[in-house]
């Protein structure tokens, strides 16, 4: 049974992450936010720490690249299988992950996807790369290129093409909203090595970034987290070794391609989709910081006004500020408790997908939800840019998008549920 409190061992990483969120993101927040695009050089010192966090064993999992992934394609840092009941339950990788990413993203969700080396590629690849792999791109930042004009939710509909020539694949196809696609050595390109197989042939690639064929098109103006920049690419003739193809290279048309992942090889789309059971903990685990932020800035603006929360009282006993603010607050522990089972889940073996479908939905929600009315419950201050929460207002929308739209992960947990297959339940 998973434990709700915070893993004693993980105490003085969180630590480090909350001084980090506290005197690092937050001082230049504002400042990244004005001058988008502008590189957070800030972050370099903070890239340092956490590689040295990594190498001494004590900070393994700080960041997006910790979440892990057996070498049998399931998710978890241990054998891939159930923990035996009455077996010490496991509290690894990912759950440090989740927990760490939001304390940083306490700080500013913008700074914390700038952070070199912590990048969703990164998480892919630690998802579906072989051991080789993961010890060649280990060192690197990674940025993940899923989206294509006409593929948004619909990861199957990837037009992207790569085809075997040789010991290499050429790609051509169109890529756009890559998080950190400009400042990352290397993107992790999904393509197709046969339209007409759909989503069985969907594979990904990890593309160099300075590859002549991977052009940079522009650079998206945002509504938000404007301290990471969100890039989009074409790519022409652009070759890859074919050992830079994550995972097998097999098609088998016998493997169930569809959204849950459990017991599903890497040699198919499962294989591939096997990533965002990484990665939607994660971003969940975002926008829970950002909440909490959000939530401890407005606590602290009602009570210079005298007016706080009452836990022993109901709420219509209370006032109406102080009765929104306790409902806030129980949007944001659901969607913590969410995001801490998923991740628990991948940590000791157990399929996860339904989960963290779950965790995404939930916390992306409740982090624009609870934005909105602590902007709202803060009057003026809340609109001005005296305070932090209008821009995490702004930040808060994305969150609820990328990795999977709200009504995606909807349609991912009634499809777990109710065990139908995209093609039965769109």
């Amino acid at each position: 049974m998973i434990d709700l409190e915070v893993p004693r061992k993980f105490i003085p990483l969180l630590a480090r992450a909350r001084r980090l969120a506290d005197e690092v993101m937050r001082p230049i927040s504002r400042k990244y936010d004005r001058a988008e695009h502008a590189y957070p050089v800030e972050l370099d010192l903070v890239s340092a720490v956490i590689d040295g966090l990594t190498d001494s064993g004590a900070g393994r999992g700080a960041g997006v690249a910790g979440a892990t992934r057996t070498k049998d394609g399931s998710a978890g840092v241990g054998s891939g299988r159930e923990a035996p009941r009455g077996r010490k339950n496991r509290n690894g990788a990912n759950l440090s992950s989740v927990l760490s990413v939001m304390e940083t993203c306490r700080g500013d969700v913008g700074l914390a996807l700038s952070i070199p080396r912590q990048g969703l590629g990164n998480a892919a690849i630690a998802a579906v790369a072989t051991e080789e792999q993961k010890a060649r791109y280990g060192r690197r930042w990674a940025a993940m290129a899923i989206t294509e004009p006409d593929a948004g939710s619909d990861s199957g509909a990837i037009r992207t093409t790569a085809v075997r020539d040789g010991d290499a694949y050429v790609l051509n196809g169109e890529k756009i909203f890559v998080t950190g696609g400009e400042r990352a050595e290397l993107v992790v390109v999904w393509a197709t090595l046969d339209r007409s197989l759909g989503k069985r042939a969907i594979k990904s690639f990890v593309v160099e970034r300075t590859n002549p064929g991977l052009e940079l098109v522009r650079l998206e103006h945002k509504l938000g987290i404007r301290a990471s920049d969100t890039a989009a690419f074409h790519l022409e003739n652009c070759r890859v070794p074919a050992d830079d193809l994550l995972g097998d290279s097999e098609i088998n048309p016998e493997i169930d391609p569809e959204i849950g992942t459990e017991g599903v090889s890497q040699a198919g789309f499962g294989g591939a989709m096997a990533t965002f059971d990484n990665t939607r903990p994660l971003v969940a685990a975002m926008a829970v910081g950002l909440s909490r932020a959000c939530l401890d800035t407005t606590t602290g603006l009602l009570a210079q006004r005298g007016i706080s929360v009452d836990w022993d009282r109901p709420p219509l006993g209370q006032s109406a500020a102080a009765a929104r603010l306790a409902a806030l607050e129980a949007e944001h522990e659901s969607a913590y408790l969410l995001t801490l089972r998923a991740a628990w889940m991948a940590d000791n073996g157990r399929p996860n997908s339904m989960e963290a479908s779950m965790a995404k939905a939930k916390a992306g929600r409740s982090c624009v939800d609870v934005a909105l009315a602590c902007v709202e419950l803060a009057g003026p201050t809340g609109y001005a840019e005296t305070e932090l929460l209008e821009k995490w207002a702004r930040d808060a929308k994305i969150l609820d998008i990328f990795e999977g739209t709200q009504q995606i992960q909807l349609l991912v947990v009634a499809r777990r549920l109710l065990g139908l297959t995209s093609a039965q339940l769109r």
